[in-house]
């Protein structure tokens, strides 16, 4: 007989599973291709550990520990995976969440996805040059855009520029 602990526990087993299963899924598994590619043995070469499970395994880093969430000069923040430049410092603010915060990327530099994983949708952030996995984007930024883009500091590298 089934008993309600028993269909909780089945419940809580089965969504626990299908994150673990989620985060198996790699950025190329998308199925998307993209200007810049490389194999997995290739990109775990390019990569450090921790940019390697961001830009294409979609982690995250623990909240408060990049070493770009108090960058304040004048530059511009590009994907560690390709180089491509996706955020001004310009349009970077501090979002108390623990993460860099941007209110827009630059023209041509990111896309979005639909991502379902843990158990909420939210709207994953990528790079549109190599598809890696950079952080996601919500409603509750800052004018004038309202947007707050969540970014991974491990998926970044920061060029500073003249202002």
């Amino acid at each position: 007989m089934m008993t309600k602990r028993l269909l909780l526990t089945g419940a809580a087993v089965g969504l626990a599973s299908a994150a673990v299963l989620s985060r198996l899924t790699t950025v190329s598994d998308a199925g998307e291709s993209f200007p810049v590619s490389h194999s997995d043995a290739e990109w775990r070469k390019l990569l450090t550990p921790a940019q390697y499970d961001i830009l294409r395994r979609a982690g995250t880093e623990r909240p408060f520990s990049s070493k770009l969430l108090h960058e304040e000069r004048h530059g511009l923040f590009a994907c560690a995976g390709c180089d491509l430049d996706l955020f001004s410092s310009t349009t970077k603010f501090d979002s108390g969440t623990g993460w860099p915060g941007f209110w827009a990327p630059l023209d041509s530099a990111v896309g979005t996805t639909r991502d379902s994983s843990f158990g909420m949708v939210r709207t994953e952030v990528h790079c549109l040059r190599c598809g890696g996995h950079q952080g996601h984007v919500f409603n509750d930024g800052p004018k004038p855009t309202g947007l707050r883009y969540r970014m991974n500091g491990d998926s970044l590298t920061f060029k500073q520029t003249t202002a």
